[in-house]
């Protein structure tokens, strides 16, 4: 995936890397997770040193994102709870 984008945008390599990911894995999201979360930690550097009004064609909007890292952060924590009970 190219784009003239990526010379302004510094997430483009993550979004590439997902998209990549998911056309590989017959659009299976499940199997890029951890590409997705990589997504989600650049982009909140991004926000973090451009401030939260700033906007990138590759990162959801700061409010979107912090919504996105919230209930990825749950997911692990409820998938890892669900694991010890079954040990």
């Amino acid at each position: 995936m190219t784009s003239s984008s990526g010379d302004s945008d510094p997430c483009h390599p993550e979004a590439c890397a997902i998209q990549d990911c998911i056309q590989k894995n017959n659009y299976n999201e499940s199997k890029c997770s951890k590409l997705i979360d990589n997504l989600y930690l650049c982009c909140k550097k991004y926000y973090e040193q451009n401030g939260t009004d700033k906007q990138t064609t590759c990162c959801p909007k700061f409010n979107l994102l912090q919504l996105k890292l919230k209930q990825r952060e749950l997911g692990k924590i409820d998938a890892e709870t669900i694991e010890l009970r079954k040990g």
